[in-house]
């Protein structure tokens, strides 16, 4: 048996993520995007996000969240971390939410099997405020 963890036994240059495109916090509702063989030495955090817009605006299955506001990224988890009680969206950890576009992946702690959500900052906010479903 081997005691390598899933989230080391691939470089950051040839990642996986999974980006969980929120398309309503209240009724949560999601739709999880991976994507493979991704360079996280070299991705920023806009990156991502376009990568993520034209995913959903060219794959087939997407057409329900092709006219969403998609502004913010937040992690959701990391691999063999703790997730969280809420099913649909981190409501702790605000410094989770990645604001700097110009960062690397790496750098604001991205790894192989990272779980990050895509979603409505205003949303957000508003849901964060009234947490109810």
């Amino acid at each position: 048996m081997s005691d390598i963890l899933t989230n080391t036994s691939r470089p950051n240059t040839d990642a996986t993520l999974t980006v969980r495109i929120i398309k309503s916090l209240k009724f949560r509702t999601e739709k999880s995007l991976v994507i493979h063989h991704l360079d996280l030495t070299s991705t920023r955090v806009g990156d991502l996000k376009q990568i993520a817009k034209h995913s959903i605006a060219t794959q087939q299955g997407w057409k329900p969240y092709q006219n969403l506001v998609l502004d913010t990224l937040k992690l959701y988890t990391k691999a063999h971390g703790s997730k969280t009680s809420n099913l649909i969206i981190n409501l702790d950890h605000d410094d989770w939410i990645l604001d700097d576009d110009t960062k690397l992946l790496q750098d604001v702690g991205f790894e192989h099997e990272t779980e990050v959500s895509f979603f409505s900052r205003l949303e957000y906010d508003s849901f964060r405020s009234n947490p109810e479903v």
